[in-house]
């Protein structure tokens, strides 16, 4: 399929092809292609009654549910940019998330009333609306009952029709936003086309159709997301939602794919880890999976190796990219490797992707050398939302083409080209880990932790762990004694939970290198030896 306009193009072709088709499985309820088209016709409706236009930013503040797959197709309909927020992350982050793109209108549920003030609050967006979903009380604020979008029969038919908003695939679809080193997460902006560069891509590639059962695991403010939703949709496939708190018990997920006959799963290698160690397969388990795909972190050999031999005859490939450039190598892994072997290759460029490998003055190295990973092509992100800098920073001039120079995005990973053309991931350049699939900048961590007013100082370490990549560690220098469980609280009211570190040192200084600094080696060294140690 060529590009065809927008991203909530793929519904209403999906609609118009096959309205009867389920779309959406959200537990023990779902919802046809037809009725998901019309629901969301009607929120655009209502978001443009409130004065939504083109390119207004709309925030997204529910669990992911049919609700919010609604909410979202609803805002792209509306001409608007969807922003997903975390429905853990505490009020603080949601609040300055809202104010840093300028969050007006909210589409949310009454289960998340504790933090509809934190978007409205000081330093937060000027917040206009709140479309309520499942309505009852709105908490004083200005806010619109959206019960009615599910009574049925009593709307006006104009209103289940698209308003026709005027967007060019340019404009921006959603913003991310992901860790950042200054202890503010950044805004990652995306528009219709990046967003279709992968989606039409990957679903071409792994071959999905109107008979695939498609699941969704991914939290929706995880760019994983977004192939779930959308290459369901360009396909008609049927969209089932993985409800969150089965995914730390491997038994229900196995039992989860089982009983809806998943087709194509999706998932940081953390969840695939756990299934092969605690899910009880066995040889020809799981038999309705065609494709398996794993991104965001590191898959350990040994975990994809035993799961390849599990599912035989299944396709396994690896993913690879960070937010700011959708997907952009992948990777297909012919066989079980052996257990002892590196991680499996990230790949090459995808389709209408290209990628390249600099030194450190920018210069394009010769196959076989390691260094940073640069990409180009419609998949980039247009920049990050409302900073200049590291927009600048990232987002640079092709330094090949003195002409031209179309925007290249500089990962910050190493890599180094191998003989067929395939590149394998060595590490970053920065302070950056995955660790459960989610990017964290270890200076976001730190930062919520000098916040504490009897912290000194402190650092973070991340630890290697084959199961869910990297486990976090917390130094701190303290003026006053501190509990672990008093500082675990205190970084919950300012991160999410999966950036607070599992375990905290703490002492009166912190060690020093010859030139003042925190000598973050030695203690990356306890970290690890205190990791290793027997209980």
């Amino acid at each position: 399929m060529s590009y065809r306009y927008l991203v909530n193009h793929y519904l209403e072709d999906a609609a118009a092809r096959t309205p009867d088709k389920v779309a959406v499985v959200d537990q023990d309820r779902s919802m046809t292609y037809g009725d998901l088209d019309a629901r969301a016709n009607q929120v655009a409706h209502l978001l443009g009654d409130l004065g939504v236009a083109r390119g207004d930013r709309v925030g997204i503040h529910l669990r992911k549910s049919m609700e919010s797959v609604v909410g979202i197709y609803g805002a792209l309909k509306a001409g608007a940019c969807y922003v997903p927020l975390d429905p853990s992350a505490p009020d603080s982050r949601i609040g300055y998330i809202a104010g840093n793109c300028g969050i007006r209108h909210l589409i949310t549920g009454t289960e998340k009333r504790r933090s509809w003030a934190a978007v409205k609050g000081e330093g937060a967006g000027e917040l206009a609306h709140l479309v309520v979903l499942n309505a009852a009380t709105t908490a004083g604020l200005p806010a619109v009952d959206g019960a009615e979008l599910w009574a049925g029969d009593a709307v006006d038919a104009r209103r289940v029709v698209s308003p026709g908003v005027s967007t060019v695939q340019q404009d921006l679809a959603y913003i991310l936003y992901t860790s950042g080193s200054t202890g503010d997460p950044k805004g990652v902006m995306l528009s219709h086309l990046a967003c279709r560069g992968f989606v039409d891509w990957a679903a071409e590639e792994y071959a999905v159709t109107a008979d695939d059962v498609v699941s969704s695991h991914a939290p929706l403010h995880f760019d994983l997301s977004t192939f779930d939703l959308y290459a369901a949709a360009r396909a008609g496939a049927t969209l089932v939602l993985v409800p969150p708190k089965i995914s730390v018990f491997p038994v229900e997920v196995a039992s989860f794919i089982d009983r809806h006959r998943v087709t194509v799963w999706y998932s940081v290698p953390s969840i695939l880890t756990m299934l092969v160690e605690h899910g009880e397969l066995s040889v020809g388990s799981l038999p309705s999976i065609r494709v398996l795909l794993f991104a965001g972190e590191v898959f350990p050999t040994k975990y994809l190796s035993r799961l390849m031999k599990l599912m035989p005859g299944v396709v396994f490939a690896n993913l690879y990219g960070p937010t700011e450039t959708n997907v952009c190598t992948a990777y297909t892994v012919p066989e079980p490797p052996d257990e002892g072997d590196a991680p499996v290759s990230i790949g090459r460029g995808i389709a209408n992707v290209e990628c390249f490998v600099v030194d450190e003055e920018l210069a394009e190295v010769e196959r076989g050398a390691v260094g940073e990973l640069l990409v180009r092509g419609p998949t980039v992100m247009r920049g990050y939302w409302g900073d200049r800098e590291r927009t600048q920073a990232r987002l640079i001039r092709d330094p090949r083409d003195a002409v031209f120079g179309d925007p290249v995005y500089r990962t910050g990973d190493l890599v180094e080209e191998l003989t067929d053309g395939n590149y394998r991931f060595l590490g970053r350049r920065d302070n950056q880990i995955k660790s459960r699939g989610y990017r964290i900048e270890l200076g976001d961590i730190e930062s919520a932790v000098n916040a504490h007013p009897d912290v000194v100082e402190c650092a973070v370490v991340a630890v290697p762990d084959e199961m869910i990549s990297n486990r976090i560690h917390a130094f701190v220098a303290v003026k006053a004694p501190i509990s672990e469980h008093e500082m675990t609280a205190f970084c919950a009211e300012i991160i999410p939970r999966y950036m607070i570190p599992e375990s905290f040192a703490f002492s009166d200084t912190l060690p020093k290198t010859s030139t003042g600094k925190v000598d973050r080696q030695t203690l990356s060294r306890q970290a690890r030896e205190a990791a290793s140690s027997p209980i």
